[in-house]
């Protein structure tokens, strides 16, 4: 069985788009996200991408992972390890 899942993009049906509340924000972020982390559009996006956009991108998703999980989550939500 697959460590991850990306079953809201499949069953969210609501509005998608960002500035009109915070609830619509939160879902059109994950809707954003889990686009992006589509395996066949990865493969076509990644390798594009520059070193600076690459090193970029980490340090802003790192930064993100460090500021608002705290070590437990990070292992558990975030890797989907034991800690």
């Amino acid at each position: 069985m697959a460590k991850h899942t990306h079953d809201f993009i499949n069953t969210y049906d609501g509005l998608e788009g960002f500035g009109l509340d915070r609830a619509t924000d939160e879902n059109s972020l994950k809707m954003l996200l889990q686009k992006f982390s589509d395996d066949d559009f990865l493969a076509l996006f990644v390798p594009r991408l520059s070193e600076d956009e690459i090193n970029a991108l980490v340090d802003v998703v790192y930064d993100l992972l460090r500021r608002h999980l705290v070590e437990d989550e990070y292992h558990t939500a975030f890797l989907k390890e034991p800690h």
